[in-house]
């Protein structure tokens, strides 16, 4: 799955720089995540680090439009790096 940004999103830009896919940009008026770019780290970390950075509790969510298992994610993530 891509993950998602929720309404208790506080602009703070801890997840932008952290997304090694650059899913993550500025919304109006919270962060935005492109699923077709979110690969929840899967190629490059074990978890996602936008959740780990991200100072709010469940505002990074799993989004339910994008339902992807690993090896999904994982064909993702290389079709982003050819």
């Amino acid at each position: 799955m891509a993950l998602l940004i929720n309404e208790t999103c506080t602009g703070c830009d801890a997840c932008e720089p952290v997304c090694p896919n650059e899913a993550i940009t500025v919304g109006d008026p919270i962060y935005v995540i492109d699923a077709f770019k979110c690969t929840e780290c899967v190629g490059h970390e074990d978890e996602p680090q936008c959740r780990m950075v991200c100072p709010v509790v469940d505002c990074i969510v799993q989004n339910p439009d994008f339902v992807e298992s690993e090896d999904e994610l994982l064909e993702k993530f290389e079709a982003l790096e050819a």
